[in-house]
């Protein structure tokens, strides 16, 4: 066995032993790790900050582009974001146990499909770092041990928010092998992970076309993949414009993962005057974006090349 393998292969017989406990664990139990993770991660904050300033001046004197640089960087606000994500799961329902479907047979016999965990799941990432808080969460709380392998851009960040999520499960009682993360960087890493037959039970990627062309390639194990994602918003005439404030998301966060796609009921009105707002502010904040549509949403004075690397394109 490669360095790699052996080291898969160890995390994972640890995982498959946590997993045992996970799957028998009460929802109070799994729901105070959690808890308890978010206070250390806000106790953290200072550690966690540092950290990602490592991993953002690496990534940009590795010539990282500015929407990847977006991606992998932390602030307090975003920190707290991932804080309250762990509460948030935390008081999600159990789907451990539920009863999804039942049947009762003419002999009197009483069939039920009931949620189990799966055992334990291999989740790769790329660099976004409160994918390892999420992924460590929702699997914890599924009855799911999880190894982690995060994108190598933010190793440094995963690592202390990956320690937060060890001191959660520590001060519940619960095994810290729980939610492992794969401490090399090393890629072959990743294809040890992918032959862990017997080892891990699924592997879910989260990333790129790349990434999961590469995971359906190369898995000997079940993979949960998706496709490209799609980024609509509808407002109805009838909307509050003030009410409409999801629409300031896009202007902070798009890149080549958000493209989102407005619809205004009748395209016209107060709804679509703050959407040509956001446009201006887009074009003001951000490079690299291209805008299509008619003049109801494409200001005048815009319908031309704005920047060297903006440009409008109206579609009437």
């Amino acid at each position: 066995m490669t360095d790699a393998e052996t080291l898969i292969a160890d995390m994972g017989r640890r995982a498959r032993a946590a997993s045992a406990v996970l799957a028998q664990t009460p929802t109070a139990t799994k729901a105070a790790a959690l808890e308890a993770a978010a206070k250390a991660l806000r106790a953290a904050e200072g550690t966690i900050l540092a950290a990602n300033a490592h991993d953002v001046a690496r990534g940009e004197a590795n010539g990282l582009t500015g929407a990847m640089i977006d991606r992998l960087k932390l602030d307090p606000k975003r920190l707290e974001g991932v804080a309250a994500g762990l509460e948030a799961v935390a008081g999600l329902p159990d789907p451990v146990g539920q009863v999804i479907d039942e049947t009762h047979r003419p002999n009197g016999l009483l069939l039920q499909r009931v949620r189990v965990p799966l055992g334990v799941i291999g989740i790769i990432y790329e660099s976004r770092p409160n994918v390892t808080a999420d992924a460590g969460a929702l699997s914890m709380m599924s009855g799911n041990a999880c190894i982690l392998r995060g994108g190598s851009e933010a190793i440094d960040t995963s690592r202390a928010i990956h320690a937060c999520l060890v001191a959660g499960l520590r001060e519940a009682g619960l095994p810290e092998d729980a939610i492992q993360l794969v401490p090399t960087t090393d890629r072959a890493a990743v294809g040890a992970m992918l032959r862990a037959s017997g080892l891990i039970d699924i592997i879910v990627p989260r990333g790129g076309k790349s990434l999961v062309a590469r995971v359906q390639e190369e898995a000997r194990v079940p993979v949960l993949a998706h496709l490209d994602g799609l980024c609509h918003s509808y407002v109805d005439r009838a909307a509050d414009p003030a009410k409409a404030h999801l629409l300031d998301t896009y202007k902070l966060r798009i890149d080549e993962e958000r493209t989102p796609e407005w619809f205004d009921d009748d395209m016209k009105g107060a709804v679509a005057a703050r959407m040509a707002e956001i446009v201006k502010a887009m074009i003001v904040t951000k490079s690299g974006i291209t805008l299509l549509g008619g003049a109801w949403i494409v200001p005048p004075d815009m319908q031309v090349s704005v920047g060297p690397m903006t440009r409008i394109v109206a579609n009437n």
